[in-house]
């Protein structure tokens, strides 16, 4: 078991992100100061597109496909696959999609999540598959592609077991830090416990993305599984609310998904001090309700197979398997 400082949170995870300490100092705001101008890797002479040049709302009355803060919610039939492929093809951008193999299931999982990564996960574009794994998984092998990359990061396997989440977004973010940062434009991170369907593209991609609830977003919205305890920092009081996000992928800017890291292990170390053991998916949801999304994606991009799809759902791009959250 790894040890564990006063305030509760793993002493890994706190060297790994260089916790400060000081009135003026965040989890991770050292880093974010010295490094909120680094280059990044996408074009900035690019023109950008306007939002009505590629996606149609009125294609999907039957859903909602657009947010009160007008971002759009991606939906099959809203987007136009080839305007968004002459945007991004001429930008020459690269996408980073971080998955993290480790604990029991990992072994089962990692095979058919890479090999379906390698099928349908931004096809034709340059791509750098970051797969951060204790020393138990075995990668598959699958067809050499140039604009395909993978990197292995091994993650102790004792640092694992003290907070699988935790030690997934403190790993994620000292790489985004080290390197990621200056090799991909976009980057998604996503649990290893799904495979990819069909096709996974650039309509995807944003700022900030957060992903729908494939169980929630047909449900209530008092019903809604929000940390309601006051004292936590992902409490999101009753009444208030807008969408129950999935913590199974998470997408955006390097720099914006650093951000988020931040928040969340600034909410841990929070709640740790008043013995609150909130989840990660709740932190997830607090930080979107204060911090909106600029793109949101359906729950066709990650659907549970436990659930029979309802009509609304067109193309599942994504299965989940049902032990999710690895």
């Amino acid at each position: 078991m790894s040890p564990r400082a006063e305030d509760g949170v793993p002493t890994e995870a706190k060297g790994q992100l260089g916790i400060l300490q000081g009135p003026r100092d965040t989890v991770l705001g050292r880093h974010l100061l010295q490094d909120i101008s680094a280059p990044n890797p996408r074009n900035h002479q690019a023109r950008e597109l306007q939002l009505s040049e590629w996606f149609n709302p009125r294609k999907r009355p039957d859903v909602t496909t657009m947010t009160d803060w007008l971002a759009p919610v991606i939906w099959e039939g809203t987007y136009n696959r080839q305007v968004l492929g002459k945007y991004y093809q001429r930008q020459n951008l690269t996408v980073g999609l971080a998955v993290f193999a480790a604990g029991r299931f990992a072994d089962e999982y990692v095979d058919a999540f890479v090999r379906s990564a390698n099928e349908h996960f931004m096809m034709g574009y340059n791509v750098i598959v970051y797969v951060m794994a204790d020393t138990s998984v075995k990668l598959p092998a699958v067809e050499p592609d140039p604009l395909r990359a993978f990197k292995v990061y091994t993650i102790s396997p004792e640092s694992w077991w003290s907070d699988p989440n935790l030690v997934r977004m403190t790993n994620l973010g000292e790489h985004i830090i080290q390197h990621i940062q200056t090799e991909v434009a976009f980057l998604f991170s996503m649990t290893v416990s799904q495979i990819f369907q069909s096709d996974f593209g650039v309509e995807t991609l944003g700022e900030s993305v957060a992903l729908l609830h494939a169980w929630w977003y047909f449900k209530n919205t008092r019903n809604y599984l929000y940390e309601r305890r006051p004292h936590s920092a992902a409490c999101i009081p009753f009444d208030q609310g807008d969408f129950y996000y999935d913590g199974s992928i998470l997408g955006g800017t390097p720099h914006k998904v650093l951000i988020f890291i931040e928040e969340y292990v600034k909410g841990v170390i929070h709640d740790s001090k008043y013995k609150l053991n909130t989840t990660y998916e709740n932190h997830l949801n607090k930080y979107f309700f204060l911090n909106k999304p600029t793109k949101v994606l359906s729950p066709e991009y990650s659907w549970d197979l436990m659930l029979h799809p309802p009509p609304e759902i067109k193309y599942v791009k994504i299965a989940q398997h049902a032990e999710r959250r690895l």
